[in-house]
């Protein structure tokens, strides 16, 4: 399940994408404010409602400095683009705002053209709109596109984007550059909050830079700020061969970046069969210091046999977290880690506090939870929850490894199966490699069963024998106990509010971390609890 086809998307979207309520807008001194309105004439200055200019092909000509506001008349539609170029806005501290005034969201129509295009220039919010392209089927560019080709002589600093809907576009929002930052590249301070992006083709947002380079690491774009966003229904391309389509929300080429209080769900619907890679709800690669929290990705889907899952951290990922979400009913993991290259890039990152209920189950050889590639190193992965019924895809298995890993560490999660593998690994993995410490594995129904390499052990105790696996300091550790599920059986997860369901009325002491690994098990849980000591096993504190 290599990411080669990331690179194929981004070098495709430079080629193709390059082209609240604002009723009393914010002041900035010195700015200047113009109206755009359907009963307005070009003819006339637009600096007022009442002199409002007619088309947006008017306002486009408008060169907007820094403090400047283009407002569009809420409840209107308007046909065509508005850009701002680098000769425009490039103040942060004054940025040009585009949005709405009146009572609602202005609605834009685009044809083959960004609804929004901000070209090598920052300082600039987007508010209160909404995006519409010609469908995701007919065009290859971004509804709100930020883009920086050239070597800024300044910060490309403070792009919002705020309470929008994009929808019919190729990438609902899209930032990209070919340069790093560092090198005068991209874009520094973007957040984007309350986005609703659905009905696109490859994905509902979308963060690229230019190759990275595992000798001398850097990134296109710093401090990304993703705050409830939703992306959902972006259906994918069943045309796209060559690349994987259909994501949520992708973050490639960052650094400091922040996922919180998102979606990603019903996405890939529609992706290609013989595509290399399929899509994922929220996934990050050649990044660093990214955290993922509090989010939800579920009902996504892969047309091809590979990938659809719900969270993953990508190649050259490092110093990063997964914590706090609920993922259900993928097609593919719920959280997954991959490493294409031993290049050593993708080291110290972090997956705790997270549900995963029935992920992995359509397609074969995947785990709920999964960590597989080339030299994954310094994994951590503590206080999960993962459940998985019976697989119709044929054999799953709860948690996948796969050999040239080390220092990866599975310690006080919950896994429970209702028929397949508890863990499936291809080769029999030393505990230098993988280590598995104070974990509890359940057969909710059917035998209990490891699958380590060429051997299958029935329990607990014949593969903490064998292997050396479930030690700590010579001392077993884990156990098999029935975490007694609500009514007896696996629970239903259809949303992620019924994360509490898997509480376990029958809670088993797990390890304490910080005492004897020195982790920090934070102070609560996935639904906020507090966290005893030593923690209780999962995700969820009863």
């Amino acid at each position: 399940m290599p990411r080669r086809a990331a690179v194929a998307l981004t070098a495709a979207l430079a080629a193709g994408i390059a082209a609240g309520c604002s009723a009393t807008p914010h002041f900035v001194p010195g700015g200047t404010t113009y109206y755009v309105s359907p009963g307005g004439h070009d003819s006339a200055d637009g600096t007022s409602a009442d002199a409002a200019w007619r088309s947006l092909a008017r306002a486009d000509r408008a060169r907007l400095q820094p403090g400047d506001r283009l407002l569009l008349e809420g409840g209107a539609r308007f046909t065509g683009t508005v850009t701002l170029g680098r000769d425009e806005a490039g103040d942060a501290g004054r940025p040009v705002t585009l949005g709405s005034y009146g009572g609602g969201r202005a609605t834009l129509v685009a044809t083959h053209t960004p609804g929004v295009s901000v070209h090598d220039t920052a300082g600039v919010e987007i508010r209160d709109l909404t995006l519409t392209g010609p469908g995701a089927r007919r065009t290859g560019e971004a509804g709100v596109n930020l883009r920086a080709d050239t070597k800024g002589d300044h910060d490309r600093r403070h792009v919002t984007v705020e309470n929008v809907d994009v929808s019919g576009f190729r990438v609902g929002v899209a930032v990209g550059a070919t340069r790093a930052v560092g090198d005068g590249g991209g874009f520094r301070d973007v957040t984007v909050r309350r986005a609703d992006l659905h009905g696109n083709r490859d994905a509902g947002l979308l963060t690229y830079g230019p190759a990275f380079d595992p000798k001398h690491p850097a990134y296109a774009h710093e401090d990304v700020v993703l705050e409830a966003v939703r992306a959902h229904d972006n259906a994918g391309d069943p045309t796209a061969v060559r690349r994987h389509t259909g994501n949520g929300i992708v973050l490639g080429g960052v650094r400091d970046a922040t996922v919180r209080d998102s979606s990603a769900h019903d996405n890939g619907g529609r992706s290609a069969h013989k595509a290399p890679a399929g899509p994922v709800g929220v996934w990050a690669y050649d990044s660093t210091r990214v955290l993922i929290e509090h989010n939800s990705a579920y009902r996504n889907h892969t047309g091809s046999k590979v990938d659809g899952g719900g969270f993953g951290l990508d190649s050259n990922v490092s110093h990063s977290t997964v914590q706090y979400n609920t993922s259900f009913h993928n097609d593919g993991s719920g959280y997954y880690v991959y490493s294409a290259t031993g290049n050593g890039a993708h080291v110290d990152n972090t997956i705790r506090w997270n549900i995963s209920a029935d992920d992995g189950r359509k397609l074969p050889r995947h785990g709920a939870l999964t960590v597989y590639g080339s030299h994954v190193r310094d994994l951590s992965i503590y206080q999960n929850t993962v459940t998985m019924s019976r697989s119709p895809g044929g054999p799953g298995t709860v948690v996948l490894l796969r050999p040239d890993n080390s220092g990866v560490s599975l310690r006080n999660n919950l896994f429970v199966s209702d028929g397949d593998p508890l863990v499936s690994a291809d080769e029999a993995l030393a505990t230098d490699q993988v280590v598995f410490q104070g974990n509890q594995y359940h057969a909710a129904s059917g035998p209990w069963r490891v699958q380590w390499g060429k051997d299958r052990y029935p329990d607990l105790t014949a593969w903490r024998s064998a292997t050396g696996q479930e030690r700590v300091n010579g001392d077993p550790s884990g156990t098999s106990a029935d975490p007694c599920p609500a009514g007896g059986a696996l629970p239903d997860v259809g949303k992620p509010a019924d994360a509490r369901l898997l509480a376990p009325a029958c809670p088993q002491p797990g390890l304490d971390l910080h005492a004897r690994f020195g982790v920090d098990p934070s102070d609560a849980d996935l639904l906020g609890r507090p966290v005893p000591t030593p923690p209780v096993i999962g995700a969820v504190q009863p």
